[in-house]
């Protein structure tokens, strides 16, 4: 397994994304597809940087990016709010900061640059959306118990990427009508979508120290397995 840094930029910010893949896979150094991985509120942590993991035993290369720059972590709630916020109220910066860690990766000599994709969880989810929203070059998009809410004032591209979104029924920051806006709005957009709800599941339902029933955010082992097994088959359909 190799893990290399990959550094890029954007608007004079320098970002700190890592990049995983397992050469014996491939030995011939065939390319091969690219999954952004977009992180939660927190930042380019562990958990995200083990999904690349997972995803380069897939055969993929598992790009881990850092939406945040120069690899800032919160530890609080507050100090995680405090650096989503700003991307949160410009969404143009969340699919410009994408979309720089989309070129960087396809700039990987071991990335197949035709075939790539972007996974996010939590806000990361709504990160990966937005990429696809902008109408970037990405075959496949996936969000996992993301935030789906469309961004405000940003102009209507088509969206070339399929879209899976991943979702808990129970989960309290985007309640069953949200979900019922973001179908209207994929639906309008004339993409390829689809959307699995998982019952008796709340926000962050893949994260295993996730265990905070009052704000939301509870593990659950059951819809984790089956959400990544999803999301295995619809790669591997895309990617085959």
């Amino acid at each position: 397994m190799q893990k290399i840094p990959l550094n890029y930029q954007h608007n004079g910010i320098n970002f700190k994304g890592i990049a995983v893949y397992d050469e014996t896979l491939h030995p011939d150094n065939i390319q091969r597809p690219a999954v952004l991985i977009a992180h939660d509120w927190t930042g380019l942590n562990d958990f995200a940087q083990l999904k690349a993991e997972r995803l380069a035993r897939l055969g993929y290369v598992g790009v881990a990016l850092d939406m945040y720059g120069e690899g800032r972590i919160g530890e609080t709630k507050e100090e995680k709010m405090a650096l989503m916020s700003p991307l949160m109220e410009d969404r143009r910066i969340i699919a410009e900061r994408m979309q720089a860690g989309l070129n960087a990766a396809k700039n990987l000599p071991m990335v197949d640059p035709q075939k790539t994709a972007a996974i996010g969880f939590c806000f990361g989810g709504l990160c990966a959306l937005d990429l696809a929203r902008s109408g970037a070059d990405v075959s496949a998009t996936v969000s996992f118990h993301g935030l789906l809410g469309a961004p405000q004032a940003v102009s209507k591209t088509t969206i070339r990427s399929k879209i899976l979104v991943l979702h808990g029924y129970d989960d309290p920051m985007v309640p069953p009508e949200q979900v019922n806006q973001f179908a209207e709005e994929m639906i309008n957009a004339k993409a390829d979508w689809q959307i699995h709800i998982y019952g008796n599941t709340m926000h962050a339902f893949t994260n295993p120290v996730a265990n905070d029933p009052d704000f939301g955010t509870v593990y659950n082992g059951l819809a984790d397995k089956r959400s990544w097994e999803t999301m295995v088959g619809f790669l591997k359909e895309i990617f085959s």
